[in-house]
């Protein structure tokens, strides 16, 4: 993996933890019982951005460090990958 791929693995990895962050412990402006108006009443209410993009970093750091210690340490190679597909063939 070079420097290019291991950015791009971390960005999808972020990203995609970010979008299964975003739902944990949110409370929509209907349970608050404070509608904004012109929202939907199911919009969240009081957001915690910060807090979120925190723990999307953390998690996707540590989810990166072993993708990443499990293809440079050569656990799983190209070699493996086209074995596998021989597999189910």
């Amino acid at each position: 993996m070079n420097l290019t791929g291991g950015i791009v693995l971390y960005a999808v990895l972020w990203f995609l933890t970010l979008f299964v962050v975003m739902p944990f412990g949110q409370r929509s402006q209907q349970d608050a019982g404070e509608i904004v108006p012109g929202t939907p009443a199911g919009a969240p209410a009081n957001l915690p951005v910060k807090r979120k993009m925190l723990l999307t970093t953390l998690i996707s750091a540590a989810i990166w460090g072993v993708i990443a210690w499990i293809i440079l340490g050569g656990i799983v190679t190209r070699a493996d990958i086209e074995a596998l597909d021989q597999m189910f063939r």
